[in-house]
């Protein structure tokens, strides 16, 4: 490490006691300034941020993230051009020391059920009254807002106050969508994390342990190299592999089964690690079923990898994606190929089939990290194989990021 990569004293917050393999402050200010650039663009004066995974892009503070998730406790608010507010759950702005991405911390008054009870409203209120100020005092004349997510509670009295209320999700998952070096940096100590509890997971992977105790692996390994959350339990086994986004049980798992799963794990720095596969429990051979399921999930891994290329439209992926045979198409993987940041992001590339349907418009992009989906499993079937991909959309080609060896001997 350079000394010019070294971490700054400013680094430390809630990663204080690791040391990031690039300047967190320049990851932070590159990622604040997208969704700056993203504002601009789109004629809004502001931002008002309530996912925490949008928090966490546009500031880096971060505060009981899943506990927020389902409360309307903490938001950023961030201005084309001015200060960035961090609006907190309690009053501990030691918890946003040392930020660049934070000009001022206040204490929100909250105003879900929960803790405002029947004075929500006049909570409420009280929010509003500072966000129509702030964007009077930051917004040169412009009542665009937008916001990502808030209730009729919260919206009601933005919209009394003259905002004019958008979507900030979109201006979120557009800002996210292009990574800089250091985020790929910062994905990379994810994925490490993620393949190595998936390499404890295959070490406990015996007859008689339960779906639940093996995915508990994958947890622990996460949090003990940093990591933070798993979005999902999608882990099954024998049976319960045919249709896919059956997750985990106390099903014990017998010899012979297959065991198929999808990480969807948060790992350290707040990064996702989106990876999938499927193992047979036990020292014997594939079934010539079970190989075949699988010999043609790797296929569609390998030919959609090779169709992706930075400035082909999502439409010229789906067309020239591979061909899934008829007895699988039914029980298909619910998108062809989608990003991949802080979380499963934009874009989300649809199968053929589903372009009139679901699919919209778009184009790959160099600084696209991409996950490439596979789920074979026949309709009415008893078994089925899940396989995902995680890959970097270069000038020149595609990078894989995930480097977890497939079944190779069963091909």
């Amino acid at each position: 490490m350079n000394a010019s990569d070294a971490p700054t004293a400013r680094q430390h917050g809630a990663m204080e006691f690791s040391e990031p393999p690039v300047d967190l402050d320049a990851v932070r200010g590159y990622r604040l300034a997208r969704v700056r650039e993203q504002l601009v663009r789109n004629d809004y004066a502001a931002a008002l941020l309530f996912d925490p995974v949008n928090t966490r892009y546009a500031s880096d503070a971060t505060n009981m993230q899943l506990w927020c998730a389902h409360y309307e406790t903490r938001c950023v608010f961030v201005p084309a051009e001015g200060p960035v507010v961090l609006f907190d759950y309690g009053n501990q702005p030691h918890l946003a020391e040392g930020l660049p991405t934070v000009d001022e911390y206040r204490r929100m008054p909250s105003f879900y059920y929960f803790t405002a009870g029947p004075r929500g409203g006049e909570f409420a209120g009280r929010f509003a009254a500072e966000i129509a100020d702030l964007v009077a005092v930051h917004g040169g004349g412009n009542r665009r807002l937008a916001v990502d997510r808030l209730s009729h509670e919260g919206i009601r009295p933005l919209l009394s106050r003259g905002l004019s209320i958008h979507d900030g999700q979109a201006v979120l998952e557009q800002a996210r969508a292009i990574k800089s070096p250091g985020e790929l940096a910062l994905i990379r100590v994810a994925i490490d994390a993620c393949q190595a509890a998936m390499s404890a997971m295959r070490a406990a992977l015996e007859p008689g342990i339960t779906e639940n105790a093996l995915w508990s692996r994958l947890h622990q390994v996460n949090i003990e190299r940093g990591g933070e959350w798993i979005e999902t339990r999608l882990l099954c086994s024998g049976p319960r592999t045919n249709p896919w986004f059956r997750e985990c049980s106390m099903r014990v798992i017998d010899d012979g089964d297959l065991v198929a799963f999808d990480t969807d794990l948060i790992g350290p720095y707040g990064y996702c690690a989106d990876i999938s596969r499927t193992w047979r429990c036990g020292d014997g051979r594939p079934s010539d079923a079970q190989r075949r399921l699988y010999a043609h999930a790797v296929e569609q891994i390998e030919a959609n990898i090779g169709v992706l290329a930075a400035g082909k439209t999502f439409e010229e992926v789906s067309r020239s994606a591979w061909v899934i045979p008829d007895a699988y198409r039914a029980n298909r993987y619910s998108s062809l190929i989608h990003g991949v940041g802080l979380a499963d992001e934009y874009p989300s590339i649809k199968h053929v089939d589903d372009l009139a349907a679901r699919g919209y418009p778009g184009t790959v992009e160099a600084g696209m990290t991409l996950c490439v989906e596979s789920y074979i499993g026949a309709e009415g079937g008893t078994e089925g194989v899940k396989l995902e991909e995680q890959v970097l959309v270069t000038e020149t080609g595609i990078e894989r990021l995930s480097d977890y060896p497939f079944e190779n001997d069963w091909l």
